[in-house]
């Protein structure tokens, strides 16, 4: 039977995460995203990992500034999106929506997931029921809408909401109480929502993260993801809206907030 990937949620900078995935029976290993070289070479060196690829989600510098360092150190490859790489670092592979790759032993499917930029893809292993989503579906949020449309983003949140729910989310930044705080004024009379904050209000106070979360948790407590909700409509006052509009009201809420 195969060994399982280890993958480590890794803090950058001030609230950026990168995602470490690694094949103990390879001893190859794969980066998500890479904010800043000094916090993952000091990763790699007490795992005593090497580098061999590198997939970037987006072209923001906090997820792409440590790329040239790592690739110098390591020797790793570079893996984006073909719509993005005018604005990317140089990539070794290029991907498209639907896509797929195998990485580390897994099969890797490509999603378009813009929003918050235009060709922002996420990640999707299905063997390892993790999916990598950097700054579109983040724990009870999604990312504010720099180059999309909210049509855009809610097309990109209702493909993700499909995977399977037992599908854990990495998501690209601790955000998650400031989200918290947030939801509860869209969506105050859900109870799994309360127990969330409380959880994160925990974890945080332990200095833990707060990302992965599972699929299925964001389905019940995130308010980007819960348009369709009575509660939520009634709160809004759009009981009667697309549910693109809904989820535009919410992004304008949270923008403001």
């Amino acid at each position: 039977m195969a060994m399982p990937l280890e993958i480590i949620t890794l803090p950058c900078l001030s609230d950026n995460y990168a995602f470490l995935i690694h094949n103990p029976a390879s001893g190859e290993t794969a980066l998500v995203d890479a904010p800043e070289p000094g916090a993952i070479r000091a990763a790699l060196t007490e795992r005593g990992w090497g580098l061999d690829w590198i997939l970037l989600t987006h072209h923001h510098w906090d997820h792409i500034d440590g790329v040239a360092e790592l690739r110098a150190a390591y020797g790793a490859k570079v893996i984006g999106a073909a719509a993005d790489a005018h604005r990317l670092p140089e990539l070794d592979l290029t991907v498209e929506d639907g896509g797929r790759f195998t990485l580390l032993g897994e099969e890797v499917q490509v999603m378009d997931v813009s929003g918050h930029t235009v060709g922002h893809i996420a990640f999707y292993m299905p063997g390892a029921a993790a999916v990598f989503t950097a700054d579109s579906l983040m724990a009870l949020g999604c990312g504010r809408l720099f180059e999309g449309t909210p049509q855009q983003m809610w097309a990109s949140l209702s493909r993700l909401a499909t995977l399977p729910p037992q599908t854990l989310v990495y998501s690209g930044h601790e955000y998650t109480q400031a989200n918290g705080a947030f939801a509860v004024t869209v969506d105050p009379g859900n109870p799994a929502l309360q127990a969330r904050v409380a959880d994160i209000a925990l974890a945080r106070r332990n200095n833990d993260p707060t990302v992965p979360s599972s699929l299925k948790l964001e389905l019940d407590t995130n308010p980007f993801l819960r348009t369709k909700d009575p509660a939520v409509r009634a709160r809004l006052g759009m009981q009667d809206a697309e549910d693109s509009e809904v989820f535009a009201e919410i992004r304008r809420r949270k923008d403001n907030f």
